[in-house]
């Protein structure tokens, strides 16, 4: 082989591990950025700072709740919160686990974060963020309640109970 073709392969070898260390790079800084918008969006809930939490969303996100029928367009959820957080009330979900994926192409993010609430305890938050000009924005946050699975009969039977008018408690 000659020195010409050596030359070559080994400096495209090295273009490869350069190109695949900055790749990781630039995933790391967008796996911390995305922890920040989330960071920023918790504390902000817990602030009851109105402003500082809908910054983080796209203008196009939803909101998807615990309750079956809380799917909510951005106006529509900052209609019900707006006037929690101008009592100064907000909400506690202190994130205990999370895990940030990025697409290959770097626009798209998505994650699951374990949150502890005191009201509600042990919830899970879900969504997607995408890269935007000014930074990630959430495009869809989904907040649930974990129930695990002895439990989840029972749990289906209250709800059935509920949606067909009975009070759950004097479900039998």
């Amino acid at each position: 082989m000659s020195n010409s073709r050596i030359l070559a392969i080994s400096l495209s070898l090295l273009a490869i591990l350069f190109l695949s260390a900055c790749a990781a790079d630039y995933r790391a800084t967008s796996v911390a950025e995305v922890g920040a918008v989330l960071d920023q969006l918790h504390t902000a809930a817990s602030d009851a700072e109105e402003q500082d939490y809908f910054a983080v969303y796209a203008p196009s996100a939803i909101f998807i709740g615990t309750d079956g029928a809380e799917r909510w367009t951005l106006n529509e959820f900052r209609q019900y919160a707006a006037p929690v957080f101008a009592e100064g009330r907000g909400w506690t979900y202190t994130p205990t686990d999370r895990h940030i994926y990025i697409s290959p192409g770097g626009d798209t993010a998505w994650f699951d974060e374990m949150l502890h609430n005191e009201k509600y305890g042990e919830c899970r938050g879900t969504g997607v963020l995408i890269r935007h000009a000014g930074g990630w924005k959430l495009t869809q946050y989904h907040l649930t309640v974990p129930v695990p699975n002895d439990l989840l009969p029972e749990v289906v039977d209250q709800i059935r109970a509920i949606d067909d008018g009975q009070d759950p408690a004097h479900n039998e």
